[in-house]
C-alpha cells in the first residue's frame, strides 16, 4: 500500500469557515479521497503557525479543546467547534521519531486546537473523527529546519498518518486589513506573482531556490512581512521527500486568491 500523501493547506482568514469560496469544497473533495472506508486515515499530524514555541513541542492531549484564537469576527465563528480527538499514542510516535532524528522535542499536554488546525480540517475532515496531533513551529526555525522536522516524520505516512502543513501562500495582514476587500476582489498582482513563482520552483524540484525564497522570489517580503505562515510549506515538503531524487511533483487543489491579498494555494504531495 502506498504512503498517505502530505498536504500544504492555506487557511487564510478565519472567515474561511463562513466564506469557503472554491477552496473549502476542494478540501472536502480531497478529504473524501484520502479518508475512505476501505482505507481510513489513522491520524493527522499538523503544523500550524499559530502555535510557535521556543523548541519543538508535540500535543499529547487526548481531547483538545477548540480554541478561537482571533478577535473582531462575527459571533458565528466563535460557536464553531471541531471535536476531533487527540492521540497520545501517535504523539509518542512523533516524539520518538523526532528524537531519533536528533531533533529534541517536548510533550505538551495542555495545547488546544488553534484555528490554523481546526479551520481547514472542518472542510478536509468534517466529521471530526480522525485523531489530530499538532506540532509546534519552532520560533527561530528557517526553511531547512522546518523541512527536517517534516522529513523526520515521513515514515508515519506508511502507517496511515496524514502530515499537513497549514499556513498561507501569502499573508500580508497590513494590506488586508487596510483595504478590507471583498471575498472575490481582483487578486493583487504581488500575491499572484509570488504564488506562481513558488509553483514554478516546486514543479522544478528546485530546493535551493525555494529555501532561499526570501531573496529570490519576487515580492517575497511583501507577500510575507514575517515568514511564519509560509514555513509550514516546508514541513509538508520534508514529509513528502520533495526536492530529493525521485521526489513528488505537487498536485494543486486550489490556486484561489481571497480578499485580493490572501493566496489560498493548497497542494497535495503524493
Amino acid at each position: 500500500m502506498s504512503p498517505v500523501p502530505a498536504l500544504f493547506l492555506s487557511h487564510g482568514s478565519p472567515m474561511l469557515a463562513l466564506e469557503p469560496g472554491a477552496t473549502g469544497p476542494a478540501l472536502t473533495a480531497c478529504g473524501r479521497a484520502l479518508h475512505r472506508a476501505d482505507r481510513p486515515l489513522r491520524a493527522v499530524v499538523l503544523m500550524s503557525p499559530h502555535w510557535m514555541a521556543p523548541e519543538i513541542r508535540v500535543m499529547t492531549h487526548p481531547r483538545p479543546d477548540t480554541w478561537h484564537d482571533f478577535g473582531g469576527f462575527p459571533e458565528a465563528l466563535y460557536r464553531l467547534q471541531y471535536p476531533a480527538p487527540g492521540s497520545p499514542a501517535v504523539a509518542q510516535q512523533v516524539l520518538e521519531a523526532l528524537q531519533a532524528a536528533g531533533l529534541p522535542a517536548r510533550a505538551d499536554a495542555q495545547r488546544p486546537f488553534d484555528h490554523g488546525a481546526w479551520m481547514p480540517l472542518r472542510f478536509l475532515l468534517p466529521e471530526a473523527q480522525v485523531p489530530v496531533v499538532q506540532v509546534a513551529l519552532p520560533a527561530r526555525a528557517g526553511p531547512e529546519a522546518v523541512y527536517a522536522i517534516g522529513a523526520a516524520l515521513r515514515g508515519l505516512r506508511d502507517q496511515g498518518v496524514l502530515l499537513i502543513g497549514s499556513g498561507s501562500m501569502t499573508h500580508n495582514l497590513h494590506e488586508f486589513f487596510g483595504s478590507r476587500p471583498e471575498l472575490d476582489a481582483t487578486a493583487a498582482p504581488y500575491a499572484q506573482d509570488f504564488a506562481r513563482w513558488v509553483e514554478s520552483a516546486l514543479q522544478a524540484q528546485d530546493a535551493p531556490r525555494l529555501f532561499d525564497y526570501r531573496r529570490q522570489a519576487p515580492t517575497a517580503v511583501r507577500a510575507h512581512p514575517t515568514d511564519e505562515h509560509f514555513l509550514p510549506l516546508f514541513f509538508a515538503l520534508g514529509a513528502a521527500g520533495w526536492g530529493q531524487p525521485g521526489g513528488p511533483t505537487p498536485n494543486y487543489l486550489s490556486r484561489e486568491v481571497m480578499y485580493s491579498h490572501l493566496a489560498m494555494d493548497a497542494l497535495l504531495l503524493p
